[in-house]
């Protein structure tokens, strides 16, 4: 059992399998089918008893992408993450002390990881809404202003797109 904002759940590991159809040439003589499976984490959040519908979670985190988190946090304090919409940066996950990085009105926060809170930009979102982002760590240097920057590692986003019961259910959540 965990605990959330919304009270006490659990969390469950989800088989989704998405297919996808291609065709490269206008006459149809060459056709990709790929059958992509993935595991995702699914939060079932209790409230006053009964069990709400399931809640895909926005944004996840890989444990290696945890253990990053958890020594920035020993060494700068509480953190906050907003995903780069391009520029300087490209469309990297930068990593921030929690008070130095100002959010507003244009930003949507996706949800938490290891609990430090991950936005992005509302125009942004307005693309990747139908997507779950998986914070994940590399070799390499992060942004130049990315707290990772220093580590020799950086953070990376891989991302599936939700299947049709998760986007129903994040839009009956108002979240999408």
């Amino acid at each position: 059992m965990i605990r959330n904002r919304r009270g006490v759940g659990s969390i469950e590991a989800v088989p989704v399998c998405e297919m996808k159809l291609a065709t490269c040439c206008p006459d149809g003589l060459e056709v990709l089918r790929v059958l992509l499976c993935a595991t995702t984490a699914r939060l079932s959040p209790k409230k006053a008893g009964a069990l709400m519908p399931d809640i895909p979670q926005q944004v996840l985190a890989t444990d290696q992408a945890i253990e990053l988190i958890r020594t920035l946090r020993a060494k700068h304090g509480p953190l906050m993450f907003h995903q780069s919409g391009g520029c300087c940066d490209g469309s990297s996950p930068m990593c921030y002390p929690r008070d130095e990085f100002l959010v507003g009105d244009s930003d949507v926060q996706l949800g938490a990881v290891d609990g430090e809170p991950f936005y992005m930009s509302r125009s942004q979102f307005e693309y990747w809404k139908h997507t779950q982002l998986i914070l994940d760590v590399v070799p390499g240097r992060g942004g130049m202003f990315s707290l990772d920057n220093a580590e020799g590692l950086r953070f990376l986003i891989r991302s599936r797109i939700f299947a049709g019961d998760e986007i129903r259910d994040l839009r009956a959540a108002g979240r999408i």
